[in-house]
C-alpha cells in the first residue's frame, strides 16, 4: 500500500458540519494511523531517497530535499491549525524566512519591516538582504498608518510580528491586511510568540504565516525548525520551489519531533498563558520592578487588542512571554539573572520549561545600541518564557531574585 502523506482528519468530520476544535486537530490532522500497518504515529521515514515505481514514475516522492511524508504530515498539521492550505516546513525559523525573501523579492524591491524584530530577523535584513539591493524600512507597525506610508511603489512586502519581541507590541493584523490589500503588497506575520493556539492570522487577512518551530510548536527544547503557512495556491508553487532549490528542509527527524510536541500545543498554551498573567500580576506590584509589559495586563496600551486579536475561543490568553524593566543598573539586572533557579538562563522560548533572557546582549546583540535604546531595550530590560512548572514555584523563584539583587547591592557585595 502506498503511503498517502495527507490522509487525517478533513476539516468537517462525519458527524459533524462544523470544523473540529484545535486541540483535535492537532492530535489528529494529517496524524491518522499509517495505512499500511496501523501505527498510530506517524513514522520517521529516515530516507534521503525514494525508490522509482518504475521509469520516470514515483510514488510521490524522490528526494527528501524536496519532500518527504514525514515532513509533509508536520505541514499539514501546522496548515490545518492556522486555517490555511498550504503548509511547508524549514530546516529553521530563519531558513524559513530567507526561503520566503528570496522567493519574493528581486534586487529594487522594498519591504516595510516592524522595528522591533527579533534581532536574527535584523540581521538577515541589514546583513545579507540588503547588500543585494533589498531596501527596508522599519517602522512601529502599532500604528497602521504608518505602515500606510511607508509602502512605496516598489514595495512587495510587510512583514510583522505580534507580539514583538521583546517589547510585547500589538500589530492589528486585521487592519494592517486592509491596507497591504488595497496596495496589493504581501502580508507575513512572524507568529512564533503566540502560536496558532492563541493567533491565527491568515483568517484576519495575512497572506503568509511563518513560524520558529523551535519555540512553541515544538514546545520541548529540543528541535529547531521553521514554517510558512499559505493560502494562495500559486504562492505555494513558488515558496515550494524556493524550498527544493535552496534545501532549508526540515529533516524527518526534526519534523517528526515536532509532531511530538504539536499534539499537546493546546493544552501547553493554556498553562503557558494561565501561569503568565498571574506572575505579570504580582510582578507587576513588586517595588523592585518599573515596568511589566504583557498583553493581558489591563496596564498594556493595546490590552483591547489583545482581547480581540489573541481570544480565538473567546477568552484572552496572551501566551507565556512577559518583559520586565527592572530598577536599578546593570549590576542589578546580574545579580537578579544570576540569582533565579527555576528560570534558566538561556536563548531561545516557548519551552515547557521557564527560561530568562537578557535580550541587550543576547536576542539583540546584533542591533545596533543607539536602535536598541530607542526601542527600549536596555540593559534593565529582561525578558521571561514562563514554563508549565508550579505557578508558585516560579512566583517564589522571581521574588527571591528580585529581593536577593537588591539586597545585595544595597549592602555594597
Amino acid at each position: 500500500m502506498t503511503f498517502t502523506p495527507d490522509y487525517g482528519l478533513p476539516t468537517a468530520d462525519a458527524h459533524s458540519s462544523t470544523t473540529p476544535g484545535l486541540q483535535t486537530r492537532a492530535i489528529h490532522s494529517h496524524q491518522a494511523p499509517e495505512p499500511r500497518f496501523g501505527a498510530v504515529n506517524v513514522p520517521i521515514y529516515q530516507t534521503s531517497t525514494f525508490a522509482f515505481e518504475s521509469f520516470q514514475t514515483h510514488r510521490g516522492y524522490d528526494y527528501s530535499r524536496c519532500g518527504n511524508p514525514t515532513t509533509d504530515a508536520l505541514a499539514g498539521a501546522l496548515a490545518s491549525l492556522e486555517g490555511g492550505r498550504h503548509g511547508l516546513v524549514f530546516a529553521s525559523g530563519l531558513g524559513a524566512l530567507t526561503t520566503m525573501l528570496v522567493a519574493l523579492l528581486k534586487p529594487g524591491d522594498h519591504v516595510v519591516v516592524e522595528e522591533n524584530v527579533y534581532g536574527g530577523t535584523f540581521r538577515l535584513l541589514n546583513r545579507v538582504m540588503v547588500p543585494y539591493q533589498i531596501q527596508v524600512t522599519y517602522v512601529n507597525t502599532a500604528q497602521p498608518e504608518a505602515v500606510a506610508q511607508a509602502i512605496q511603489e516598489n514595495t512587495r512586502l510587510v512583514f510583522l510580528e505580534t507580539p514583538t519581541n521583546p517589547m510585547m507590541k500589538l500589530a492589528d493584523i486585521a487592519a494592517i491586511a486592509k491596507i497591504t490589500q488595497s496596495r496589493q503588497v504581501l502580508l507575513c506575520v512572524d507568529n512564533t510568540f503566540a502560536s496558532p493556539a492563541i493567533q491565527q492570522p491568515l483568517l484576519l487577512g495575512a497572506d503568509i504565516v511563518l513560524h520558529s518551530t523551535t519555540k512553541y510548536v515544538g514546545g520541548h527544547s529540543d528541535v529547531v525548525g521553521g514554517a510558512l503557512v499559505v493560502n494562495d495556491d500559486a504562492l505555494h508553487e513558488t515558496l515550494q520551489f524556493h524550498l527544493c532549490s535552496l534545501g532549508a528542509s526540515a529533516d524527518p527527524h526534526a519534523a517528526w519531533l515536532t509532531l511530538r510536541g504539536l499534539k499537546t500545543l493546546g493544552i501547553r498554551l493554556e498553562r503557558h498563558g494561565s501561569n503568565a498573567l498571574q506572575l505579570a500580576r504580582r510582578l507587576e506590584q513588586h517595588p523592585a520592578v518599573e515596568q511589566v509589559i504583557y498583553p493581558g495586563l489591563e496596564s498594556h496600551p493595546q490590552y483591547g487588542l489583545a482581547c480581540q486579536q489573541m481570544a480565538p475561543d473567546g477568552r484572552l490568553n496572551a501566551g507565556g512571554m512577559i518583559t520586565l524593566r527592572l530598577a536599578g543598573d546593570v549590576s542589578h539586572t546580574k545579580r537578579f539573572l544570576e540569582s533565579l533557579r527555576y528560570f534558566t538562563l538561556a536563548e531561545s522560548l516557548g519551552g515547557v520549561e521557564s527560561l530568562v533572557c537578557h535580550p541587550a546582549s543576547m536576542t539583540h546583540a546584533s542591533v545596533d545600541r543607539d536602535v536598541r535604546l530607542r526601542l527600549g531595550i536596555t540593559d534593565s530590560l529582561v525578558r521571561l518564557s514562563v514554563g508549565i512548572e508550579a505557578v508558585a514555584d516560579l512566583e517564589q523563584d522571581l521574588m527571591q531574585a528580585l529581593q536577593n539583587s537588591h539586597q545585595t547591592a544595597a549592602s555594597g557585595v
